[in-house]
């Protein structure tokens, strides 16, 4: 290869990061920093060495087989990768990455946000505040539930599951957690083997489980009617984990109390139903976003990129 590699990236990253690569590639960048069309993206796989795509970016089987695919690498700006068509890149030769590690406490922290929010019904409370509404202090008004002695029931049990148990513990909650096996440095009688008995028992239930097709709607109407109606659902994980409309329905019902999420099945959509509801909480995908997160990833797609480019190891491969 001579002169630069070409990389695109399909998003704006941290300017510590575009500084960084614009020094040592040929670096496009999507200067609208709106979401491309699978047209945009496999034009991006023609033109250029390496795409750099976010979790949002449909990594289709059409875009990673275009015509005249130029790119070698696909260097995702993300710890998940269930937007990209794995097997189809695999078949092309095509090298992919993600970033694990850097944005465990960052998403820990909004799941913890997300937990105390529904539960201390503070957004309905600002709600309430900023129109107006509010007529002063009473017994009963906007009565919340602690988290002391809570059981926050885990699904899933990786990185960020236990930095959201670790900061839970701190407000003198209970943890139980189920996932493919038990974890040998937790009690046995933590762990859930069935879903359902720990939804039957949490007073909230986090989910940090990854998205695909064994997991999707592991949260539904049937799941749902187990939970006690005091519960709170909270999701930093993946929105395909969740059936938004069931979901919607439990809330409004008041089947249980109130959800707190961070990601959507379709994002950036979000189900009607929900954000008529006072009592769930909606962020807008900020799990990793702080400064020190968001620029630790894009670090680590560069530090990928480096070693693709001068023909070394990968550090983080995927598939």
């Amino acid at each position: 290869m001579t002169g630069k590699p070409k990389i695109f990236l399909t998003r704006r990253w941290p300017e510590a990061v575009e500084a960084r690569l614009a020094a040592r590639y040929d670096t496009t960048l999507n200067t609208a920093d709106q979401p491309l069309t699978e047209a945009d993206l496999a034009e991006a796989m023609r033109t250029h060495d390496a795409l750099c795509p976010t979790v949002t970016d449909r990594v289709t089987r059409a875009v990673l087989a275009v015509e005249g695919r130029r790119a070698r690498i696909v260097g995702n700006y993300g710890a998940g990768f269930e937007h990209i068509d794995l097997a189809a890149a695999r078949e092309g030769g095509i090298a992919v990455t993600n970033t694990p590690d850097v944005l465990t406490e960052a998403t820990a922290d909004i799941a913890i946000t997300l937990m105390l929010t529904a539960m201390r019904r503070a957004g309905e409370g600002e709600r309430e505040l900023r129109a107006g509404e509010w007529t002063g202090w009473r017994p009963t008004h906007l009565l919340g539930q602690s988290l002391d002695g809570k059981l926050l029931g885990l699904v899933g049990f990786g990185r960020i599951a236990r930095a959201m148990a670790r900061r839970a513990e701190a407000f003198g909650m209970r943890i139980a957690y189920h996932s493919r096996r038990p974890a040998p440095d937790m009690p046995a009688n933590a762990y859930f083997a069935d879903l359902g008995e720990l939804a039957a028992r949490a007073d909230v239930l986090s989910l940090h489980a990854p998205g695909g097709a064994e997991t999707r709607h592991m949260v539904d109407a049937a799941l749902l009617a187990r939970m006690p109606a005091h519960a709170v659902v909270v999701n930093t994980g993946r929105g395909s984990l969740i059936d938004e409309a069931a979901l919607a329905e439990a809330l409004a019902a008041h089947r249980i109390a109130a959800a707190g999420l961070d990601v959507y099945e379709a994002e950036p959509n979000v189900h009607p139903a929900l954000v008529g509801l006072p009592n769930v909480v909606l962020l807008p995908h900020l799990g990793s976003a702080t400064i020190e997160a968001r620029t630790a990833m894009g670090m680590k797609v560069a530090d990928n990129l480096d070693r693709f480019f001068a023909d070394e190891p990968l550090l983080d491969p995927v598939g």
